[in-house]
């Protein structure tokens, strides 16, 4: 199965920082985000990973290279100086991707999930994986009821970034910069999302104040065990 990694985004919140690099190659214990993915996948076996650049998206390219470092095949998609938000992004790599399944995960996010465990086939279109509420996003996202992921009702989990896709999801759609999130709610309202909840570690790295926290604690951990 391939892996896209999401890593074109300008990063606002994460300024000054992301003023000198794009946000997926800032440091937490001792290492890039998006390297901290490309271990975690690599262990679980998945080792074809295709990244979407945008934002000084030729440092990402130049840090990573073609993944040989990593044991990995790391392909390339260039965005436009205006992104074309993540449905968008995604839709221009499907060729990269083929016609299979494939993993969507952020750059920005920080989990010990189990790579290993995604379908490699879901039952629908999507497969999501949603996790506790943290306290910036109180409100949550979907719903997950009998395995499957709803709208517009409560009480609801946050989606962590993590999925698996198909291809048939983008049917009809055109180049250019469009959403994900009303795909996967026409999805979600035809029964086609089927989703996981992880009750494991997951944070969003979206402010340099939790970066900065991530970054204590990999490094306490990393002395606890070596």
């Amino acid at each position: 199965m391939k892996v896209m990694l999401l890593a074109a985004g300008r990063g606002e919140r994460m300024r000054p920082l992301t003023d000198i690099k794009p946000k997926p190659l800032l440091e937490a214990g001792g290492r890039a985000l998006i390297v901290h993915h490309l271990d975690a996948l690599r262990a679980a076996g998945l080792r074809e990973v295709v990244i979407n650049l945008g934002y000084r998206g030729e440092q990402i390219c130049a840090a990573l290279g073609d993944g040989r470092r990593y044991g990995m095949r790391i392909d390339y998609s260039r965005e436009p100086e205006q992104s074309l938000e993540t449905g968008g992004g995604i839709f221009q790599m499907l060729p990269l991707l083929g016609p299979a399944p494939f993993a969507v995960i952020n750059s920005d996010i920080w989990s010990d999930y189990p790579y290993a465990r995604l379908p490699r086939e879901p039952a629908g279109l999507a497969h999501l994986v949603l996790v506790d509420n943290p306290p910036h996003h109180p409100e949550g996202d979907f719903v997950l009821r009998e395995g499957l992921v709803l709208d517009n009702e409560t009480p609801r989990l946050t989606f962590s970034g993590i999925s698996i896709l198909r291809p048939e999801l983008f049917a009809g759609c055109q180049p250019g910069r469009f959403p994900l999130a009303p795909l996967l709610r026409r999805a979600m309202a035809a029964g086609r999302v089927s989703g996981e909840h992880y009750p494991g570690i997951w944070q969003d790295i979206g402010t340099p104040e939790r970066l900065y926290c991530l970054d204590r604690e990999l490094r306490v951990r990393r002395k606890i065990f070596p």
